[in-house]
């Protein structure tokens, strides 16, 4: 229907849709409505449809067409009687006139606090407010209408300024981008670019690109003139150097503590090692490259490079010839005097693989969890964090000491880059590789070719791990009584390090439990003390097996005797460490054979029943088990609190803690004796670390003879004997400025020496 028609009245009388005035309510058949925005006046013409209605007079047409509307410019709230600015009838009577009304101030106001209210309000609250105000409920209805379109207006025209000064400056930003890509060059040519129909991030990606791949090239270029270079050869190790006679004085061992727990002096590798100039740094980079795809090789090819081990074991042997086949690059000539140890493990852990990486890629969490292994280590520079908010790329120069828990062997120091990334098929994979090539020194003893670990997601938080270690040592610095099992690969393999891995792993997803296992029992009866306890046996651990190995930062003495059962001891001073006593601390430790499988051996030492047999400080005193903590699936991973009902009042306020770990490559029993008082604080959620601990006890390896059974504990050894390494620390003198006597010396000594019989005697009685 054309705007502005008007049907005439007679032939709409019976419709349902007519008005007391003759208006309808129908909103969609009108489109006179005045314009609220520009507050003119307007005027509506309306016209008859039949032409039997051309009777009316011409004065009283003339009436109608002079009619105008009027609009409020306070409020927009000038209401047409009958009608609203959204619905606008066309059904009208051609003899009745229009009338509006203006509403006074009192009702603007009225409804213009509660439009703040309410802006839509009901049928109710409508006829409410008409009363009150003397309108007509449709006035009221009508007015909210308009005040309604009024705001929406308003609103739209803040929003439409807003948008058109943002697309100016978004225009102003184009147009900027495209002058400053029209004067782009091309990187490799220096000519200008060709950007097409590419887009800008797109075309930024492949600058990026390209200056990536002609880095790439360079460094190739680089390393291709190292890789193969003969290295220089190490010279053979001299004879060892006679035993030191003991200092009275506190010398030798100084009260340093330093980067992986207990380091009191430097080795030779970690005081010469910096970090790589910039000169390095592109051929660290292809060095790191080359070493994942060896790595990620390594790990998936089966035969002929790898051969099932003669020991029974499920580990895999390295076929040195046909890895050179393989990779014929390599790291060059392997050096005179080294020979090669390569091994391969899988084992599926409760971590899932974003908390792998991150304990790999976390030098102070890859020491506490591999304490047992790696005594010392360091990260020199990072050279990449890594993309998107992890690890993937991330690449950094380390050094790290790898030991055996005995004074025995040698450890083996490494200065290395270690590069982690995720491959496509989203497992992730962090591998070593040494950078001794960089420069040649006859200090270093072992390389590190490509090593490391793949690691593959699993379902409910569990992760699948290959490892695999390759590595060139010079091992001829290894006693006798430990030469078989560094031969067989046990001692630094991939067995060692997948074993811990699993171990730790089960440790941590019990110190992150959120209730009280049943099978935790006695004085703990809260979370916060289970962990506090937890970390105090971790921080026990940790210092126990940094301070038993044959490191570099030690200076192990010897007292007696020529034969395997020499004991080795070293003092240092310990000041101003809550974590220790203060004053003087004389370590020392010995290493000896037993004809007896190692996990005897870890039960009868674990065993509070049994204690009394071998600690001659418990005075023959039964000892009693006043809390127990489960740390994984093997009964004898747990940590113990210890307290010996001794006759002497002396020892009535002490306490032991005990913590005793298991796998299939070692065992741990270690131990210290705690005061009641600081106990309790660490029961009831008090911070550990303010514990003072002196840490003693045993380390359990098979000796290489017969490692059969690498999955089943219980078989650990099976066919051969231990090799048990037995470590006190004792204060001597509780004051650090005290010289060290010759009885104190002699007083750990003949204690060393009683125990080592005891267990001796305890053990050979059992298995006689």
């Amino acid at each position: 229907m054309p705007a502005g028609i008007m049907i005439p009245a007679r032939n709409m009388s019976s419709s349902p849709m007519m008005g007391s005035n003759g208006y309808g309510s129908s909103s969609g058949l009108t489109l006179g409505q005045p314009n609220l925005m520009e507050g003119l006046h307007h005027h509506q013409l309306h016209l008859p449809l039949d032409m039997a209605h051309q009777t009316a007079s011409e004065s009283e047409l003339a009436r109608l067409r002079d009619d105008e509307f009027e609009i409020s410019t306070k409020s927009g709230s000038e209401n047409q009687e009958g009608q609203s600015g959204d619905e606008m009838p066309d059904l009208q009577r051609p003899n009745k006139k229009k009338r509006y009304h203006r509403h006074t101030q009192h009702q603007i106001q009225e409804m213009e606090a509660f439009f703040k209210e309410c802006p839509h309000p009901d049928d109710k609250q409508r006829k409410e407010l008409s009363r009150q105000l003397g309108l007509e409920p449709l006035q009221v209805k009508f007015w909210f209408q308009n005040k309604r379109t009024q705001m929406k207006t308003q609103h739209e025209r803040g929003e439409n300024t807003q948008l058109r000064a943002e697309n100016e400056k978004l225009r102003a930003d184009n147009t900027r981008y495209r002058e400053a890509l029209s004067n782009a060059s091309c990187p490799n040519c220096g000519g200008p670019t060709a950007i097409g129909e590419m887009s800008y991030d797109e075309h930024h990606l492949r600058l990026e690109n390209a200056r990536l791949r002609e880095e790439i090239d360079r460094i190739s270029a680089i390393a291709a003139k190292y890789v193969g270079k003969p290295v220089v050869n190490y010279p053979l190790l001299s004879a060892p150097a006679p035993p030191r006679p003991l200092e009275l004085g506190v010398g030798g061992f100084g009260g340093q503590s330093g980067v992986g727990g207990e380091i009191y002096g430097a080795g030779d590798l970690f005081k010469s090692i910096s970090a790589p100039t910039e000169a390095d740094k592109p051929m660290i980079i292809e060095l790191a490259v080359g070493a994942m795809e060896e790595l990620v090789r390594m790990a998936q090819l089966g035969e002929p490079l790898w051969n099932v081990s003669l020991d029974g074991t499920s580990s895999s042997v390295l076929n040195e010839d046909e890895y050179m086949k393989t990779f014929p690059r390599g790291m060059g000539p392997k050096p005179a005097g080294f020979s090669t140890e390569a091994s391969r493990e899988s084992v599926v852990v409760i971590m899932d693989h974003i908390n792998l990486v991150e304990i790999l890629m976390d030098v102070n969490q890859w020491l506490t969890v591999f304490s047992g292994i790696v005594s010392r280590a360091a990260t020199l520079e990072v050279l990449s964090t890594g993309i998107a908010g992890n690890y993937n790329g991330a690449l950094q120069v380390m050094t790290a000491e790898f030991q055996v828990p005995t004074p025995l062997v040698p450890t083996r120091e490494v200065y290395f880059v270690r590069y982690c990334k995720e491959h496509s098929d989203g497992t992730w994979a962090v591998v070593d590789v040494s950078l001794d090539n960089l420069r040649p020194s006859p200090i270093v003893r072992c390389r590190r070719r490509p090593s490391g670990c793949v690691i593959q997601e699993m379902p409910n938080g569990y992760s699948k791990v290959t490892w695999v270690e390759n590595v060139e040592v010079d091992d001829r610095g290894v006693h006798s009584l430990y030469k078989q099992l560094v031969n067989s690969g046990h001692a630094f393999g991939a067995r060692r390090w997948v074993a811990t891995l699993d171990r730790q792993c089960e440790r941590l997803a019990s110190a992150m439990a959120t209730n009280i296992p049943h099978t935790d029992v006695g004085v703990i009866t809260s979370q916060e003390g289970r962990k506090s306890m937890l970390k105090l046996a971790e921080r026990m651990a940790t210092s126990f097996c940094a301070g038993v190995s044959a490191s570099t930062a030690h200076t192990w003495t010897t007292l007696s005797g020529t034969g395997a059962d020499d004991v080795r001891v070293m003092t240092r001073k310990s000041i101003d460490d809550p974590g220790r006593p203060p004053g003087i601390v004389l370590s020392a430790a010995t290493s000896f054979w037993l004809p007896v499988l190692p996990n005897r051996v870890f039960d009868f030492l674990r065993d509070e029943s049994s204690r009394s047999e071998w600690d001659i400080l418990s005075n023959g005193g039964v000892v009693q088990e006043m809390a127990h903590i489960a740390n994984g699936r093997d009964t004898g991973n747990c940590v113990s609190l210890l307290r010996v009902n001794s006759a002497n009042s002396s020892q009535s306020n002490m306490l032991i803690l005990q913590e005793s770990c298991t796998d299939s490559a070692g065992s741990f029993v270690i131990y210290a004796p705690v005061d009641i008082v600081s106990m309790n604080v660490v029961l009831n959620g008090g911070d550990p670390d303010y514990v003072a601990l002196l840490p003693s006890g045993f380390a359990i390896l098979p000796d290489g003879s017969a490692m059969q059974g690498s999955d089943d504990q219980q078989a650990m050894g099976s066919g051969g004997g231990s090799l048990l390494t037995v470590a006190f620390q004792i204060l001597v003198d509780s004051v650090p400025t005290a010289k060290l006597s010759l009885g104190s010396v002699a007083t750990v000594n003949n204690l060393i020496a009683c125990t080592v019989e005891r267990i001796r005697a305890s053990l050979s009685c059992e298995s006689a």
